[in-house]
């Protein structure tokens, strides 16, 4: 990834221009949904200790570091991975489409897709309970609906 952005070199022509003013806001709104997603996803899990802030503010206090417990909140009950899942729909929606963008997407695409099995392959030595989580829970694409049948078929008192 490293390589990818130190020896970056813009490339001509384009593979889709949308110039449909409807099609133009649809993109941006899910543009922007994918930052959203990616800030709401870190806070989701401890955004300060996927940062290291909270690692180092323990050293320095002289505290022991003790790791997060595995939790599963909102975001991560409709899909596995919403932080990636952000960064995915940031990449991919946009209204011009180059071929610079659409290396780099694709690139990034394989980056996060590489990330994810080293990733869960982690979180399963970490925690016994991943791999049912992993059963139950969708990787990349989002489960909304099933979060909604869960909502509906609660019980009401």
């Amino acid at each position: 990834m490293i390589l990818l952005f130190a020896l970056w070199e813009p490339m001509g022509g384009v593979i889709w221009n949308i110039e449909s003013s409807s099609a133009e806001l649809a993109l941006y709104l899910a543009y922007g949904f994918g930052w959203g997603l990616i800030l709401a996803s870190t806070f989701a899990i401890d955004h300060f200790d996927l940062f290291g802030l909270r690692q180092t503010w323990r050293y320095a206090r002289g505290v022991e570091y003790q790791p997060p417990v595995f939790r599963q909140p909102i975001l991560y009950r409709i899909v596995r991975h919403p932080l990636y899942f952000g960064w995915l729909v940031v990449f991919w929606a946009t209204p011009t489409m180059t071929i610079a963008h659409l290396f780099f997407a694709v690139a990034t695409t394989l980056y996060i897709l590489f990330a994810i099995q080293l990733e869960e392959h982690d979180l399963k030595k970490a925690h016994v309970e991943y791999n049912e989580y992993k059963e139950r829970v969708p990787m990349l694409i989002p489960a909304v609906g099933r979060l909604f049948r869960k909502l509906v078929t609660r019980p009401v008192y």
